[in-house]
């Protein structure tokens, strides 16, 4: 028998919201956070929309000292983990910090911290860069400073796979749970990237959307055939997995079960999908398959749903796939349209929208599509979403490199 896990928290600041209410209130009415670019001058790029986090306030968090020490992806997800703590009644002497871990999705680092010490490097030579350089830029510091602030021994460590980076690190926290190695996790995942390096880069492989640079807000359009890139997005999503009976025994909360990973490599090209969708098919397969269940147990499917030419028809290529003629009968859709793509935060953020989805038996729609392309036929809920019956949900993201990851969460029942 598997070690059941339980979410037992949950955290985010992204750009529909600074924290779990707030965030639901953006999924349920349809509120977007993408817009104009407003964290440097773009004038020059050919893409100038983003999906920024706005209005937060760190201090809640993190005392000023202890931010001059940490990049932007850093404050996201320790603000997050935060969020998760509390929302868990997770309080010292309920645990032991031995067997907690931190496990988080990152494809990026600090962008901004080797940016602006570079330019330190050209102006001023070796000394102009700053000191705490090195370890504000490198990924595993965000998970450092998760089990500095929050007192975790356990096992501490950051899944880079590009857009599948979040839902990698949870399918990896299930199986350190089941394993009996650790009894808790904190896991998803981290990103800022809205920086001049990382939007030039992108665009140069074509990537981010440019045709909507004057009505941002549609700009994000998954699954339509007027859709031509993806908008870079910033944030984190942080869950807490929890073995069942340690929940149980701490008078938890408990949200939703986690009952399935998936993951797969297309081993073909360096940023397109196997053009046939077999890659991602298989760890939505093997998700199944891992959860003891099969297509007709799922109710909704949180598509990758990036919006660029590519990923968009292989995706649905890949469900019908998986699901075969019950591909029609489910739900998919995409909440990029509302949050931007996070990249390796995505995966984390989409999995709190799957447990919210659940426990609130309602369907975040895809916010922008009107007009679905040839071949995407599934039912992604244009707009605003719906209230429906919702006992399991898939969650699936595909990176760069031919990464693919799927987790499954269910209804918690007794």
């Amino acid at each position: 028998m598997k070690r059941r896990v339980v979410v037992t928290g949950m955290g985010t600041v992204n750009p529909a919201g600074n924290d779990i209410a707030a965030f639901w209130n953006s999924l349920k009415e349809g509120k977007t956070g993408i817009g104009a670019n407003t964290k440097f001058d773009s004038e020059l790029f050919a893409s100038r929309v983003t999906g920024e986090v706005k209005d937060f306030d760190s201090t809640l968090y993190v005392d000023r000292k202890e931010l001059r020490k940490m990049a932007d992806f850093t404050v996201y997800a320790v603000a997050s983990a935060v969020q998760a703590a509390r929302d868990a009644r997770f309080e010292e002497g309920s645990f032991d910090p031995q067997r907690v871990g931190v496990c988080l999705g990152n494809g990026i680092g600090g962008f901004e911290v080797i940016e602006e010490n570079m330019m330190q490097l050209f102006k001023r030579g070796p000394s102009g860069i700053a000191p705490m350089t090195i370890p504000k830029m490198i990924s595993n510091e965000g998970p450092a400073n998760v089990a500095i602030k929050l007192g975790l021994h356990g096992p501490c460590s950051t899944v880079s796979t590009a857009c599948a980076s979040a839902t990698d690190a949870i399918g990896q926290s299930l199986d350190l749970i089941r394993s009996g190695r650790v009894d808790c996790m904190f896991t998803g995942g981290m990103e800022a990237a809205i920086t001049p390096f990382s939007i030039g880069g992108f665009s140069r492989i074509q990537a981010l959307s440019t045709k909507y640079n004057d009505t941002p807000e549609v700009a994000c359009r998954p699954f339509d055939k007027d859709r031509d890139g993806f908008i870079m997005g910033e944030g984190a999503g942080v869950l807490l997995l929890e073995e069942l009976e340690h929940a149980i025994k701490r008078k938890a909360p408990i949200y939703a079960e986690l009952v399935g990973y998936g993951a797969t490599c297309d081993a073909g090209h360096l940023t397109s999908p196997d053009p046939e969708g077999l890659g991602a098919a298989a760890s939505m397969s093997l998700a199944l398959e891992d959860a003891g269940m099969t297509p007709g147990d799922i109710d909704y499917i949180n598509a990758h749903g990036t919006s660029t030419p590519t990923n968009d028809p292989i995706e649905t290529k890949a469900i019908k796939l998986a699901f075969g003629e019950y591909a029609y009968k489910l739900k998919v859709t995409s909440t990029k349209a509302i949050t931007a793509h996070m990249v390796g935060g995505a995966g984390g953020v989409e999995a709190i929208v799957a447990v919210l989805a659940i426990q609130n038996q309602f369907v975040p729609g895809t916010l922008t599509l009107k007009n679905p392309e040839e071949g995407c036929d599934l039912d992604y809920v244009p707009g605003v979403g719906v209230d429906a019956e919702v006992k399991a949900v898939l969650s699936d993201s595909l990176g760069f490199g031919g990464h693919n990851a799927s987790i499954i969460f269910k209804k918690y029942e007794d």
